[in-house]
Parts: C-alpha cells; structure tokens; sequence
C-alpha cells in the first residue's frame, strides 16, 4: 500500500491484487515441480524489497476450506511449524483488523516480526486476504527480532469446482536487512514450496479438527461473532521501512538444520 496515512483497501485495491496474483509480465519462473509453481521479480538497485509469487493447484480441497484454514488464527498455531506468536490485535470493520505475526527465520537468522493491518473479500467464486505493515504504539519492534515490513501481501483463492481450487500467494517484504544470496535461492526453491505444501496438508485435516474445536465460531464469515476491540484508524500509522533497523546478515553461512518433514 502506498501514501502516507492509513487506509482501508477498497475495491480498487482488491482488484489490483487480484490482478497482479494473475500477471505473469515482470515475474521470472523460479520453480516448478508438479501442481506448484514459483516466481520472483529481481531486486531493483538500491532496494532491499523481495518479490515472491506461489501458485498451487489443490485438486481435492474446496476454496471455502481454504478460505477458513488461513483465517483461523487457532489452527494455524497448529499446522504452521514456522509460527513464533500470532494473535489478533483489534478490528476496524467487518472485513479488516490488525494483528501480530513473527516467525523463524533459517539459521543463523534473526527471527523477523510483523504488525499488519489485513482485509479480505470474497468476490464472487474468488477469496482474497491481503495486509500491509502498520505501525502500532503499544506494539513496537521487540528487542530479539527484526521488525519486517510488508508492502503487500496476500493469498487469492479461485474455486476450481466444488472439491478443487487454486491458491496464488504473493509477498512483497523488506527483511530489514541484506539477505545472504542463499536465503533467497531457498526461499523460492524450498521454503515457498514446502510452506503452500503444508497449507494444503492443513486443508486436508481441518474439518475434523474444527469440529474439534468450537466448530461454529468463524468470525471471518459471521462478523457478529468477533470480540475483538474496535481500533480507531488514529492509533495506526504507516510502518516506513527507513524508520527500522536495517541489519547487514549478507555475509552469513547456511547451517544445517532439522527441516521439518513433509
């Protein structure tokens, strides 16, 4: 999201994601194996911004599970194995709130942390969940992670039938740092395909477990449910990147660590 103060993505800002998940002008193939496919724009001179587009056939998962999988913070804390903390902070309207997401980094990485302000849309067959970085005063950047920031980032569900979608994820995040050149390889080539993997996994799983765990409660779909705190767009500000530290990690080796199976 561009401009100085913060706003609530309308029409034209969905349809703006929307149409960049689907253009494929300016992104190169990084990866493709089976139902998933990766793409990235290269890094403008000067900038620290990475650009990152997944795309994932789902050939036995209905759009609306996908839908309710990557809004269910709960579940998530279950199936996301990248996860440090995520929670909620409050709502501006009945389709935007604003929360709280870090997650680790590969070793020898510092940890990164985000506060978002996301909205999501379902238009027509389609679902769209898309955030910004916002700046929050009770929330600042902690002391043993990196404050990220995200540009725009977001996932765009298209139902493919009524057992099939497609899912695109695409980021655009500083780091607030200069990646060594072999964290970006793995991302596009291992980390993405691993992460679209595991949501696809969840999808599988969730219905059983949601009947598990208060199967009604879908605030994302029956906003009269949330009981989350009403936040004044006042509180919030746009998360500059200038203002954050900016850590130079281009010089780190990769180390070996347990990955996570499939």
């Amino acid at each position: 999201m561009s401009g100085q103060t913060v706003t609530i993505p309308d029409d034209r800002a969905f349809a703006s994601f929307k149409a960049e998940c689907l253009c494929e002008e300016g992104w190169s193939m990084t990866y493709s194996k089976g139902d998933i496919t990766v793409w990235t724009q290269a890094l403008e001179a000067g900038k620290s911004v990475h650009k990152i587009k997944c795309r994932m056939v789902c050939k036995y998962v209905a759009a609306e599970t996908m839908y309710d999988v990557l809004h269910d913070i709960e579940y998530r804390k279950k199936w996301d194995t990248n996860v440090i903390e995520t929670f909620d902070i409050g709502k501006l309207t009945v389709n935007t709130d604003v929360g709280y997401y870090s997650w680790k980094c590969p070793n020898p990485l510092r940890n990164r942390d985000v506060i978002t302000l996301r909205s999501w849309l379902p238009i027509g067959k389609d679902y769209i969940i898309m955030n910004y970085s916002v700046k929050h005063a009770k929330y600042p950047p902690k002391k043993d992670m990196v404050r990220a920031v995200s540009i725009q980032t977001g996932y765009m569900i298209q139902s493919q039938g009524p057992n099939q979608c497609t899912l695109i994820y695409m980021a655009q995040v500083d780091p607030r740092g200069s990646l060594p050149k072999w964290v970006v390889n793995k991302s596009s080539h291992f980390l993405a395909p691993r992460a679209m993997k595991k949501i696809s996994k969840a999808c599988v799983k969730y219905s059983e477990w949601k009947q598990r765990h208060n199967p009604g409660f879908k605030p994302w779909l029956y906003p009269e449910q949330t009981t989350l705190p009403l936040i004044p767009l006042s509180e919030l500000s746009i998360q500059h990147a200038e203002s954050l530290e900016n850590i130079d990690e281009s010089s780190l080796a990769e180390t070996q660590e347990r990955e996570d199976s499939d």
